[in-house]
């Protein structure tokens, strides 16, 4: 008896392992799908937000720019009315600084320097002053801001540039031209607006905490955002860093970006005045940081707003999230191990016991008690099952000694009838040595134990009488027949040497009683050796092969019922003329109709082939015959008994 084997894995610890496994799939999924849709709300969401609030602080800025050129507008009627008058020209430039407090400074330029400078700055909020502006004298005549002006003699923005009183503040200049009675541009009354505003207005409509140091503005959880106004070339005109102010360009920077084909694409659009879409997937890497470029125009200018936000800020809420789903599902999946560890491990102890009882029982000891079950489950029913199984095994043990030695005895008594009919056909060969004008050679392979295949031959008063048949059937009762048509043949050819009459006695014998139904197919001939004239009679049996002049053909054949199908049938007898080196290949459907495990068969034309190519000997022939159909069928299992008869004309 084998010893019980040590398994490494119990049932309980695998069917454990098995619903974590599923929990941890669909709950994973889950969490997935979840975090999935959660980053994609936030992502989106949070964009949409920097996309409004890109809005708000454009139209914030388009709005304090619109007030300083309306205000300029609204003047210029008092300016030109008082052209000539110097003290109210100084009191409109004050009165434009005090109220308007986004105006840095304002004045007035004539093409006459005569005319003077009115000009008026703000130094705090509630200080205005009138101090003359440190501009070398008359030197603004030559400059190309003011020829420029006078040359286009109409409203415009300037380009930004530093306070020329602290030489750090940016300005950005509304540059009005006014003209004398005659409608001639003799002057320009400008406002110039502090760029700070921008700043100021980030800090305090976003509640964003503006970083000292690179410009950068920072939320409170510290990401970092970038903002910025830039020129059309990429200039930047607000950032909190003063030294890039004017001086850096965005464009240049992000040029020397990882994807230098997004970042220029990104550069074209925004020179182009488009607007930045998120669905599109702006992202470049800047300073190694992966990052989305927000931007749009600034309408009334060429100037363009534009926000560099870090993917991370963008997805830090859908990794959070992602990060407390998976310490939940850790934790859920824990505690489910454990309860179900204890749980399953309790349902199947009773099947250790079942399994001890059951080796028991495998080595013999069929009354091994099994053990008690209080369960009302399918456990308890697997011992109910277990008890079944002692008694059916008992009682099977006793059978199957009883059917085994009957198998013996019925395996034993086959063989012998095996023996007894292959005693029956001839199987010494030569068959007649002390002859040299007759060569045969036959062949017999039942498809069980014993068949219904037959053959035979004799010589009897310098004729040879032959015969080969297929009894209907396999097994014992197709070999009853055989062996009866095989002694029949003997008996009834030793008293007349007509095929057809013997064929006839033959089918007269079967027929009679035949309650069984059975019949036999038969081809019987009878050659003359001392003229080689053959006469045969072939009674529903496959039509022999002939090679005469070594030509290979199909024996010609009359259409004769098998034999013990109808008494009374007159079988017809047909005559050949043999020749020496003729010879004739007669063979069971056993040839022709095997198949292979594809169910194609052999075929007649496959046989046919052979008997053309092979010696002109029956023993040759069969034995390439034979073989030739064992490649063919291969591992197929043989169907139908085989049998084959060749006999060659050889008088000298």
């Amino acid at each position: 008896m084998k010893k019980n084997k040590k398994y490494k894995h119990s049932f309980a610890r695998k069917l454990t392992l098995w619903v974590m496994l599923v929990l941890l799939i669909m709950m994973g999924t889950l969490a997935f799908f979840i975090y999935y849709l959660v980053k994609e709300i936030v992502v989106d969401y949070t964009a949409t937000t920097v996309h409004i609030s890109m809005q708000l602080y454009g139209k914030s800025i388009t709005d304090v720019m619109s007030n300083v050129s309306v205000a300029v507008k609204n003047n210029v009627f008092d300016v030109e009315r008082d052209i000539n008058q110097p003290g109210q020209l100084q009191n409109i430039v004050e009165r434009m600084v005090k109220q308007n407090p986004n105006i840095r400074s304002c004045s007035i330029r004539f093409t006459n320097p005569q005319k003077g400078k009115p000009f008026a700055w703000r130094k705090d909020s509630t200080h205005v002053e009138n101090t003359p502006l440190k501009d070398n004298g008359n030197a603004y005549l030559e400059s190309e801001w003011f020829r420029d002006a006078i040359a286009a003699d109409s409203a415009y923005w300037s380009e930004p540039f530093f306070d020329s009183h602290d030489g750090k503040t940016p300005l950005v200049s509304y540059m009005q031209p006014i003209h004398d009675q005659q409608g001639k541009a003799i002057g320009i009354f400008s406002a110039d607006l502090s760029l700070d505003f921008m700043t100021e207005f980030l800090k305090e409509q976003y509640g964003m905490m503006l970083a000292e140091d690179m410009g950068h503005v920072r939320f409170t959880n510290e990401e970092v955002i970038n903002c910025y106004v830039l020129a059309k070339d990429g200039t930047y005109i607000t950032h909190s860093d003063q030294r890039r102010i004017l001086k850096g360009n965005l464009f240049n920077h992000i040029k020397d970006a990882d994807e230098p084909g997004a970042a220029q694409e990104i550069i074209e659009k925004m020179k182009n005045g488009e607007k930045s879409n998120f669905e599109n997937d702006e992202l470049i890497r800047l300073n190694r940081v992966k990052t989305y470029m927000f931007y749009a125009p600034l309408e009334g200018t060429d100037w363009i707003l534009a926000i560099a936000v870090p993917e991370f800020a963008l997805t830090f809420l859908g990794f959070l999230f992602g990060l407390i789903m998976t310490l939940i599902i850790a934790f859920v999946l824990l505690v489910t191990f454990f309860v179900c560890r204890i749980a399953i491990q309790r349902a199947s102890s009773p099947l250790k016991q079942l399994a001890a009882t059951a080796d028991e029982v495998a080595g013999g000891q069929f009354d091994t008690a099994l053990p008690e079950i209080k369960s009302r489950d399918e456990i308890h029913m697997l011992r109910d099952s277990f008890e079944n199984m002692q008694h059916s095994l008992t009682d099977y043990i006793n059978e199957l000694k009883s059917t085994t030695a009957a198998k013996a005895s019925i395996e034993s008594e086959l063989k012998i009838a095996h023996d007894i009919q292959m005693s029956m056909v001839p199987k010494t060969y030569p068959a007649f040595p002390d002859r040299d004008d007759i060569d045969i050679y036959g062949f017999v392979r039942p498809a069980k134990a014993v068949g219904g295949d037959l053959y035979d031959f004799y010589i009897n008063d310098e004729k040879l009488f032959f015969c080969i048949g297929d009894v209907s059937g396999k097994g014992v009762p197709a070999s009853l027949v055989m062996a009866v048509a095989r002694s029949l043949f003997r008996n009834i050819s030793a008293y007349t040497q007509n095929p057809s009459h013997i064929v006839m006695s033959l089918n007269e014998a079967l027929s009679s009683n035949n309650d069984t139904g059975m019949f036999v197919t038969i081809f019987l001939g009878v050659l003359d050796l001392a003229t080689g004239h053959l006469s045969y009679t072939n009674a529903g049996h496959n039509n022999p092969l002939i090679m005469i002049n070594n030509e290979v053909s199909e024996l010609a054949c009359d259409s004769n019922i098998p034999i013990g199908v109808m008494s009374g049938w007159q079988f017809s007898s047909q005559d050949l003329q043999f020749n020496t080196g003729d010879s004739i290949f007669l063979f069971t459907d056993g040839l022709n109709e095997a198949e292979n495990i594809n169910l194609s068969q052999f075929g007649m034309d496959r046989v046919q082939q052979i008997m053309k190519s092979t010696i002109n000997q029956p023993q040759t022939l069969i034995e390439t015959m034979n073989s030739s159909v064992k490649m063919f069928v291969g591992d197929a299992e043989q169907s139908d008994d085989l049998t084959m008869l060749a006999i060659k004309f050889t008088k000298p």
